[in-house]
């Protein structure tokens, strides 16, 4: 895969990874037990989402497909119109529409899909047992399995983006500082001493966070070496986009 024909920065899910060319066309690779990573036939796309099991692509006209694991519902999104945003989780997918609405399907036995009442959303972000969204105002809404602590975003402001872990849930502030709630087993929510931060992503039980100089900082479990960051550096892109992690 060459460097140059990907259009945005891979997607990547607890065992595989997406890659979307420019052309509209997609790329995977990883673990394919539930056909998630057959994506071949896919055009037009957009955007892409990988969750533990599934894939979903996003294409121009607003509408999604998807790929692998059915069985919980998560790839029910036929019926989805006009989305601009969305995220695969363990066991369900949420999608944005255009007004700033949510939208969701899959398992919802922890209330992770009650999402119909959002509104001015900007983004969102979907874990394990749980949903985050970034309202346009800078504030944040959590639903879903709260024993761990990764829905207590109430009272956060000034926030510029999201992500959700397994079973944590990342956010990065306009000042560039970060703050992560929820299950702190492997150490994965130590982030309040970052300082510089353009972007962030929670994994299953780690978080990685993007500084302005192109470095990257990691903490979390390690256990197959996803913090060893050291040494990384990244560059603007050729679209004069961000780099992304």
């Amino acid at each position: 895969m060459a460097a140059g024909n990907v259009h945005t920065a891979p997607n990547t899910g607890r065992s595989h990874t997406i890659g979307l060319r420019r052309d509209g066309t997609v790329l995977a690779t990883g673990w394919n037990g539930d056909g998630q990573a057959n994506l071949s036939a896919w055009r037009d796309i957009t955007d892409v989402a990988a969750g533990w099991r599934t894939s979903l692509g996003l294409r121009s006209d607003g509408t999604v497909v998807a790929a692998g694991r059915a069985r919980e519902g998560q790839l029910s999104i036929e019926q989805w119109r006009e989305i601009v945003a969305f995220a695969a989780g363990d066991w369900h997918s949420v999608g944005i529409h255009f007004d700033g609405t949510a939208v969701a399907v899959g398992s919802n036995r922890r209330g992770q899909c009650d999402v119909s009442t959002w509104s001015h959303l900007a983004s969102v972000s979907a874990g394990s047992l749980h949903t985050v969204g970034l309202r346009t105002d800078g504030t944040v809404v959590a639903v879903g399995e709260h024993g761990a602590g990764a829905c207590d975003t109430l009272g956060w402001s000034s926030v510029t983006g999201i992500s959700a872990g397994s079973h944590h849930t990342v956010a990065l502030f306009d000042d560039g500082t970060v703050r992560a709630v929820g299950n702190n087993d492997f150490g994965q929510c130590d982030v309040h001493e970052w300082a510089g931060v353009v972007d962030i992503a929670a994994g299953s039980t780690h978080t990685v966070g993007l500084l302005a100089d192109g470095t990257a900082v990691a903490t979390g479990n390690n256990a197959d070496g996803q913090c060893n960051t050291e040494g990384w550096r990244m560059s603007l892109s050729d679209s004069g986009h961000s780099p992304r992690i």
